[in-house]
């Protein structure tokens, strides 16, 4: 069994990816009309198997399964390769561990800065009512 490992650490074992192939779009002659080299290549996040806190936030970026469409290279080989380099990519990018935002008060220059703009925002409003409306 292979096994495809991020650089981050994650693993993916080949039985979770399933490889699809068809005949890629665009210019390449006579050749791309008998070679099927583009590569759709679809991972199930749960058949991996990994650690429920990274599955849960590979599921919440990205979903149950990942597709990645890899069709740049004329070789179905560098383009299997490729499609799998972007998968570890975004598996890495989705299992990032975000920081606990903690609150904290305002510092007094922007609290400042505010209350002027609140000011000179009235003055401006108070400017354009007419004259006997107060």
């Amino acid at each position: 069994m292979e096994v495809h490992r991020s650089p981050n650490g994650l693993v993916v074992p080949d039985h979770a990816l399933t490889f699809r192939f068809a005949r890629s779009g665009g210019p390449g002659g006579q050749h791309v009309n008998t070679s099927a080299t583009r590569v759709r290549l679809v991972c199930d996040v749960a058949g991996c198997g990994f650690d429920p806190a990274a599955e849960r936030r590979i599921v919440e970026m990205l979903g149950p399964t990942v597709v990645v469409v890899c069709d740049e290279e004329r070789s179905q080989l560098r383009n299997r390769e490729r499609a799998v380099e972007r998968l570890l990519d975004r598996l890495d990018t989705a299992n990032v561990r975000r920081a606990a935002r903690r609150p904290t008060r305002p510092t007094r220059g922007s609290v400042e800065r505010r209350l002027d703009a609140k000011r000179r925002s009235s003055a401006r409003k108070s400017e354009r009512r007419r004259p006997g409306d107060d």
